[in-house]
């Protein structure tokens, strides 16, 4: 063969396709009716605010009997709750999520009622058992639920065994779990089902590789095969798993979309107006139905949704999600603020948590701190800055996979996309509580909230057995569970600092420190029980046995009071000016 027949044979033969593999483009109703049947298990990765749509309007009204696999069940996703869709969530969250986590009436109510049955798990637990089901494996081990009500409320999918190889250890082992179907929605994926998803991850694509029925895809653009080979360390999911692939622009509404690695895409950011008004109306289950009835049930497809949002709105989340917005932001917030006014008892609330996450920091030698939501998160980001203007070494992580950042001004949401774009790394939820927490070389201080708490340590946010449903652990079991310390804030009365908690969403084994409106609570010399340390006077000059008599009538344990008892130091100025600035519309700190 001549060299010329030799190079044409060679680019005949090895030359890449543009595009290829199978075509299975399709709208988003023919991806639910020809996939999606009564009965199925079904999980949810990343952001599917489309398909998940899609699904309530082809089953609305019809008794589906679905059992729900996701992280978290809020805001709309409350739907399948509302409508009867779900005889069964396996979730770590469900009730309200932006901007604090808190009950909600409409997962309360299914609670009470027991029409659907509510299991618990956390956030790193449930993508563990993915991952178990996606490998073939039978049972995968955890350091989570140990210690936990979760551990006697789940003994059929959960058990305690000892370590074979560590002597006289103990170790949990979950059943994998494998949904019959994953919906997910991606920034893009070509004809055949190729999907790339950006980061961070989140519960990551675990659900989509075990799904025994494949995979629904929506992708915000469908692009070329060429395209995926080109970016292929940002490709989740293959082909093979995929039965329908859906072009679907801002898909993941009411979420945002990030674009980290692919800047020709054009990101949006998270709709907290949106988020808040589907909250609001879930308060009502009449307001909710016509919330539903409006949004969903009444727009034929998501053309027809993205049209009631309107262009101005679309384009607002588009600017949202700029790097520097967050400056603007803050800048049009700074005339309804007064950073002359006295600190309020929430904010010196937040300053002293800050300096004992500061002390426990420095006295331990931490690395990282992972956060909670709401008070303790803007305490752990005082505290950050407060280290770092120190000299110390510090990085600030957040559950869904966000390492390293520095939180901005104008928006205290643990997991906005302004803080995103300062991190240092992107990954998931497993190897952010599984190794950067909870693993063997973890240095970090854990910084969490709760519903309640005893003198024991011991945390309760899911539920008070027979009366109400709470939220859920969320990923506060793994990170108390795995850290190497935790500190705990929450506001003070009888009805959350209680002698015993009804139930444990995470122990208090780990658990050292309390912060409080009223005071600091610390575990002295490893006792296994609570001492005030440091009270917050309510009023300037107050004597320290009134203060005492205060806390008492907020306390429901028999109060222990250090013989070196602390005033808690006034937040300076330049720290309120900038808790105010992390929080400008008040939503944790009034």
């Amino acid at each position: 063969m001549k060299t010329e027949e030799l190079k044409a044979f060679i680019d005949s033969k090895f030359q890449l396709p543009v595009v290829e593999g199978e075509d299975k483009v399709c709208s988003l109703d023919e991806a639910i009716r020809r996939h999606v049947e009564k009965g199925m298990s079904i999980h949810f990765a990343g952001r599917c605010g489309a398909l998940f749509y899609q699904l309530v309007r082809e089953f609305w009204g019809k008794n589906p009997g679905f059992t729900i696999i996701n992280n978290s069940i809020a805001a709309t996703m409350l739907s399948l709750i509302h409508g009867r869709l779900a005889k069964k969530i396996i979730a770590s969250f469900v009730g309200n999520g932006y901007p604090s986590p808190g009950p909600n009436p409409i997962a309360q109510k299914a609670y009470l009622s027991g029409e659907i049955e509510f299991e618990n798990w956390t956030m790193l637990t449930i993508p563990q058992r993915l991952l178990a089901g996606a490998m073939g494996w039978s049972v995968i081990p955890t350091n989570s639920i140990l210690g936990s009500s979760m551990e006697e409320e789940n003994k059929e999918s959960f058990t305690v065994i000892d370590d074979p190889f560590v002597p006289g250890g103990k170790i949990g082992l979950m059943s994998a779990l494998r949904p019959d179907i994953a919906l997910i929605h991606g920034v893009a994926a070509d004809r055949c089902g190729n999907t790339i998803m950006t980061y961070p991850l989140g519960a990551d694509a675990f659900g989509a590789w075990g799904a025994k029925h494949g995979v629904i895809i929506s992708a915000e653009r469908i692009v070329t095969t060429e395209y995926i080979r080109n970016h292929s360390h940002l490709a989740r999911i293959p082909s093979y798993m995929v039965k329908a692939v859906c072009e679907v622009p801002y898909g993941a509404h009411p979420a945002g979309m990030p674009n980290c690695g692919l800047p020709e895409f054009e990101h949006y950011f998270d709709d907290y107006k949106f988020v808040i008004d589907v909250t609001e109306a879930s308060r009502d289950e009449e307001k909710f139905s016509e919330w539903i009835k409006y949004w969903i049930l009444d727009c034929k497809d998501h053309n027809e949704y993205l049209g009631k949002l309107g262009s101005d709105r679309l384009l607002y989340l588009k600017g949202k999600a700029h790097s520097d917005s967050w400056k603007e932001e803050a800048v049009a917030m700074i005339s309804n603020l007064d950073f002359n006014k006295e600190a309020n008892p929430l904010e010196r609330m937040v300053g002293t948590a800050a300096q004992v996450i500061n002390d426990r920091f420095i006295a331990r030698g931490y690395k990282t701190i992972l956060a909670g939501i709401g008070l303790s998160n803007l305490a752990a980001w005082l505290a950050t800055y407060r280290l770092k203007e120190k000299g110390y070494d510090v990085d600030v992580m957040a559950e869904i996979g966000m390492y390293g950042y520095l939180p901005r001004a104008s928006d205290p949401s643990i997991f906005s996309y302004h803080s995103m774009h300062t991190c240092k790394m992107l990954n998931n939820i497993e190897t952010m509580l599984g190794v950067f927490v909870g693993g063997s070389s973890n240095q970090c201080l854990g910084v969490l909230a709760g519903g309640q708490i005893d003198k024991y340590g011991n945390v309760n946010s899911t539920k008070l057995p027979g009366i109400t449903y709470l939220v859920g652990s969320g990923g506060a079991n793994d990170i108390a569970n795995g850290n190497k310390e935790t500190v705990v804030v929450i506001r003070s009365g009888k009805q959350r600092l209680l002698d015993k908690v009804s139930y444990i969403t995470y122990s208090g084994k780990n658990v050292t420190t309390l912060a409080t409106d009223v005071g600091v609570f610390e575990k002295i010399d490893n006792e296994e029980t609570f001492t005030l340390t440091t009270y917050i006077p309510s009023k300037p000059k107050q004597a320290i046995k009134e203060a005492i008599a205060e806390i008492e009538e907020k306390v429901g344990w028999k109060l222990k009071v250090a013989p070196n008892l602390k005033e808690a130091q006034p937040l300076a100025r330049e720290e309120l000016t900038l808790l105010r600035l992390f929080d400008p519309e008040g939503l944790f700190i009034r």
